[in-house]
């Protein structure tokens, strides 16, 4: 349940786009809205800032749409750069044209040009983030995406893939709790890629209408994503998250089983998904003292969420031995107050501090992207330490010492410092309970590192250069931007506590790898981990919505596992 009577929220959109490659037609016989022509800049002349047409290919574009391109280009703020959007204009009467409006979208330098981006999204992904805003700011229902010049014949699957996931995601607008519908709000139903010729063969079609489905996926898993995010504290809780993994054992009961820890809310579950409920007096029989301590000042009782992904083929087999098995572990503060370190002040975002279980919400994006493709070889568990951090009577004081699962000890010196405290306990249970090989988490850990990378980029924390390169090349494919932090060993002498193992913060400075070499201590020796601080790039805040980051990374780094059986 909620309080201030607000109802339950969905956990996803009840409607997306319908989105399709369309080879019968040209940018000229296409019917709909909005016709948006991905050019380059080589396709442009500037002279003393005067922009013209330079290509043939576009002259005779323009021709047949009745100059709408020079009237756009004489607008002024258009040269085909990468990502930048084009001003709409009306198409009119053209009789070679039957698009309503036309638009440009830039994909760069022609050099340039590549599904690969090395840093941050590809200009495929761009073009698709910038079709959507054109659409929403045009109210088109229909929109055609065409290219000036035919991608090669082996990346329309992946191009298909990045701009379709682009244009999902791009026109996202905050609705849900607001009393009247957005005027703003997206209009667009259909989306069409033209190909400007046939595909080379029935093969290649099936390839790139999967990769449109796969982009779909990743969509869904990502909004799924956003929606968990900027849900509000009082509608988000513990009970919210736990939910919303109900939601997804109910949409994919034949690939995903639940085990909740401490919850009974779950009785009527269909007989379908594997579900174990342990009261919290079992929890606390795991030895979980550093999660519990974290949640014991809250009205909202723990959720200690254990989603597992299983492929169909090692269900029939029933048996792990070919296939690795995974975690992925996301922090769960549905509400950080700071505990009696309260966050006070100018600077300590307390009242932004729902997105504190943006790592959760990254991980149960992912577990839905990856419950729909459906990958083989690799057994993935989703782990969740839900909770609260709050004040009361009986909730954790600065001083108290807390003993982990693994039997650790752990000084808090700072009860701020609270998110470590749970995943402690989460990453002892994915190695013990779940047998996991390789574990990624993450977590809107420390301020520290927004310091460090700003609101753009994520820390990567890893002692293994091999699980970096796993990282990397996952962040490549998705656009998302990962940067590679130090694990200085030194700095965990700040952490040193003279009456227990250790304490939970360092001092002032490096705070995001002390964080890091904290978490370090609970994993064990022959296991990959890589932790991610995702602070800054969880929550946009120009635009004031939630991004959805991590949840495409996480997914694409566990489905390259079931490659590299171990």
């Amino acid at each position: 349940s909620t309080s201030s009577g607000m109802a339950h929220t969905q956990f996803e959109p009840a409607f997306l786009p319908n989105a399709e490659l369309v080879s019968t037609h040209t940018p000229q016989t296409w019917s709909g809205d909005l016709l948006v022509l991905a050019v380059t800049e080589e396709d442009f002349h500037t002279t003393e800032g005067v922009v013209s047409i330079k290509s043939e290919t576009l002259k005779a574009f323009d021709t047949d749409f009745g100059s709408a391109v020079s009237a756009i280009i004489n607008e002024g703020g258009f040269e085909g750069k990468k990502g930048v959007p084009s001003k709409v204009l009306r198409v009119g009467t053209a009789p070679s044209a039957k698009a309503q409006y036309l638009a440009m979208v830039g994909l760069g330098k022609q050099e340039k040009i590549s599904t690969a981006s090395e840093w941050g999204p590809s200009c495929y992904q761009s073009l698709g983030t910038s079709v959507a805003i054109l659409a929403k700011s045009n109210k088109s229902k229909t929109v055609g995406v065409a290219f000036l010049t035919q991608p090669p014949a082996d990346s329309t699957s992946i191009i298909s893939k990045q701009v379709v996931t682009g244009a999902l995601l791009g026109g996202y607008e905050t609705t849900r709790f607001k009393s009247k519908p957005s005027p703003t709000a997206s209009k667009l139903q259909t989306l069409h890629l033209l190909l400007p010729t046939a595909p080379a063969s029935a093969a290649s079609t099936s390839t790139a209408d999967e990769a449109v489905k796969t982009a779909i996926a990743v969509s869904k898993g990502a909004l799924l994503t956003r929606y968990l995010v900027e849900a509000p504290p009082n509608v988000c809780t513990p009970t919210h998250l736990a939910e919303a993994a109900q939601h997804l054992t109910s949409t994919f009961p034949s690939v995903l089983s639940l085990k909740v820890v401490q919850s009974t809310v779950f009785a009527s579950i269909p007989s379908v998904l594997s579900l174990k409920v342990l009261e919290k007096a079992e929890c606390e029989a795991l030895g979980m003292g550093s999660y519990l301590g974290v949640a014991e000042a809250s009205e909202h009782p723990p959720k200690f969420i254990h989603l597992t992904y299983k492929p169909r083929q090692q269900q029939q087999q029933g048996s792990s031995d070919d296939h690795k098995v995974v975690a992925l572990v996301g922090k769960g503060l549905t509400f950080d107050s700071g505990g009696y370190n309260i966050k006070a002040g100018p600077g300590s975002m307390i009242e932004m501090m729902k997105f504190d279980m943006g790592g959760a919400a990254a991980t149960l994006g992912a577990a839905r992207i990856i419950a729909e493709l459906e990958p083989q070889g690799v057994e993935v568990h989703f782990i969740v330490a839900a909770c609260e951090n709050m004040i009361a009577g009986k909730g954790l004081r600065p001083g108290d010492v807390l003993t982990a699962a693994n039997g650790k000890t752990i000084e808090v010196n700072n009860t701020d410092a609270e998110g470590r405290l749970t995943l402690a306990d989460a990453l002892w249970y994915a190695q013990e309970k779940c047998g996991a090989k390789s574990i990624v988490d993450s977590a809107t850990l420390t301020g520290a590192c927004i310091v460090a990378l700003g609101t753009d980029v994520a820390g990567l924390f890893t002692p293994s250069n091999a699980m970096a390169e796993q990282i990397k090349s996952a962040a490549q494919n998705t656009g998302e931007k990962f940067w590679r932090m130090p694990m200085e060993a030194g700095y965990f002498d700040q952490m040193k506590s003279p009456i227990a193992d250790m304490k939970n913060a360092g001092g002032r400075f490096g705070g995001s790898i002390t964080a890091a070499l904290f978490l370090e201590q609970f994993i064990k020796e022959g296991v990959e981990w890589a932790h991610l601080d995702i602070a800054g790039p969880v929550w946009d805040e120009k635009a004031n919505l939630p991004t959805g980051f991590g949840a495409s990374t996480l997914a694409e780094w566990a489905m390259s596992q079931g490659l590299k059986k171990q």
